[in-house]
């Protein structure tokens, strides 16, 4: 795991002086941690992930540029996705997996369409150490290790590239209302085609940039605005999965050919640039053997000095 963040570091002081030679600044930095304990209270399946951008470009004037590659986002993430039950999972039940990503990606837009585009690595396996930071949480503030047999079924050490595309069009209505269709396609640790909707009430969506977290649909802002007080959004979607790294057969498990997300979430703003947002989301079975579907918590803390 040393090396995998050493390369993010690495890619981190190469991107940001790449950026800044290009006469770009840098524009906004925005995240979101996601876990199940702060959803339905289980600890199991898409379990825990982190999503990190920092965003580069030219002054920003309350909307993406119309030139690809003018605005560039480093997208860093990290998800755990585990059995049911980490110390004698059931049979049929998906193994462990950890993976770690480092990305770049672009933002613009024409006139009828907004685009983003770009790839990650994504690092999976033991060669993350997820498996022992999961225990050494556990740890701290109670629960269940790993068993040694979990360990040994996990998804083995890989690098996936992975290419995101996503095409959308925002349609504005009464005073500071949006909704936003969307189609997104994903090749590499997993490839699926997505197609959904996101609805947005109050000033989080406007003149802002929203990126989407990989694992809940989440749309969290990198670039945001002064408009101080509440504002609610939800979405939902359905994908066709075709392939995924964390699902093998090799490890008796079978993919769920579709796959559908529901997911709202409330954004607070205060007028000395205070930020909070919580939101749930609703993820469908992803597996043939999987017994339920789960709901995770996502939420972002932004305390200004």
């Amino acid at each position: 795991m040393i090396r995998l963040i050493a390369a993010a570091l690495c890619a981190l002081f190469l991107f940001e002086s790449a950026a800044m030679a290009q006469d770009r600044v840098r524009l906004g930095y925005g995240r979101l941690v996601t876990n199940d304990l702060i959803g339905d209270g289980h600890d199991r399946w898409r379990t825990a992930s982190i999503a990190s951008s920092r965003v580069w470009g030219p002054d920003w004037t309350g909307s993406t540029p119309g030139g690809f590659g003018q605005l560039l986002e480093l997208r860093l993430g990290a998800e755990i996705i585990s059995p049911e039950n980490i110390t004698t999972p059931g049979v049929g039940d998906r193994p462990y997996a950890g993976s770690i990503s480092v990305g770049v990606h672009t933002h613009f837009q024409t006139a009828l369409a907004e685009f983003a585009l770009g790839g990650d690595l994504v690092f999976t396996g033991p060669q993350t150490q997820l498996d022992d930071f999961q225990d050494f949480v556990h740890d701290a503030i109670g629960g269940r290790d790993l068993s040694s047999g979990v360990r040994r079924n996990q998804i083995g050490d890989d690098v996936n590239p992975t290419g995101v595309a996503e095409m959308a069009r925002t349609l504005r209505f009464g005073a500071a209302g949006q909704v936003r269709p969307f189609i997104e396609a994903r090749a590499g640790v997993e490839t699926l085609v997505r197609v959904g909707a996101d609805v947005n009430f109050g000033g989080f969506a406007q003149n802002t940039l929203l990126v989407r977290d990989p694992a809940t649909g989440h749309r969290y802002q990198t670039i945001g605005n002064d408009l101080a007080g509440f504002s609610f959004m939800m979405g939902a979607d359905i994908a066709h999965v075709e392939d995924s790294e964390f699902i093998t057969e090799s490890h008796g498990v079978e993919l769920s050919d579709a796959r559908s997300r529901v997911r709202a979430g409330m954004h607070y703003q205060s007028a000395e640039g205070h930020r909070a947002f919580y939101g749930l989301t609703w993820l469908d079975k992803e597996f043939k053997g999987q017994q339920d579907s789960q709901i995770v918590g996502s939420v972002r803390l932004h305390i200004s000095f």
